[in-house]
């Protein structure tokens, strides 16, 4: 397994960094690579991915949910395999950091390249990056989900 951890700070308060982080299905607005993103469930997502070439189908459950704390999650079947857990850390009334970490098994010689390479960690940090202006541009969270698992 491979791991990548970053960061960032959003000048948003701690809860619409949150409820945003859980409207899953506008991940694909700012997280490059993923094309959709169905809640099946209050626990169960459906992913369609698109990096480097390589389309990828995959359920990932949420093992752990707290509002304006922590979201975890792992994949459950499908065609990739990974589990990560974000973190919610108040800096002040209108600055959050949002802390990722991102544990990932690589597949084939083409990912395992690009797992060398870095290319990962290049993508979630430019995930993170888009998340930011997305959030700071909307100033406000589409929606969220304040229920814990």
């Amino acid at each position: 397994m491979s791991q990548v951890e970053e960061s960032i700070k959003v000048d948003v308060p701690v809860r619409t960094a949150y409820n945003q982080w859980t409207q899953f299905e506008t991940f694909p607005e700012f997280m490059g690579g993923v094309e959709r993103i169905e809640q099946r469930t209050d626990t169960l997502t459906h992913w369609v991915t698109k990096v480097g070439g390589v389309r990828r189908e995959f359920d990932a459950e949420i093992t752990e949910q707290i509002p304006d704390e922590r979201v975890a999650w792992t994949t459950i079947g499908g065609e990739a395999q990974q589990a990560g857990v974000v973190t919610f850390h108040r800096i002040d009334d209108g600055t959050t950091k949002v802390m990722l970490q991102l544990d990932y098994d690589p597949e084939g010689v083409t990912e395992t390249v690009g797992d060398k390479l870095g290319v990962v960690k290049r993508q979630v940090t430019g995930d993170l990056k888009r998340f930011k202006e997305f959030i700071e541009h909307r100033g406000a969270e589409s929606g969220g989900w304040r229920g814990q698992v």
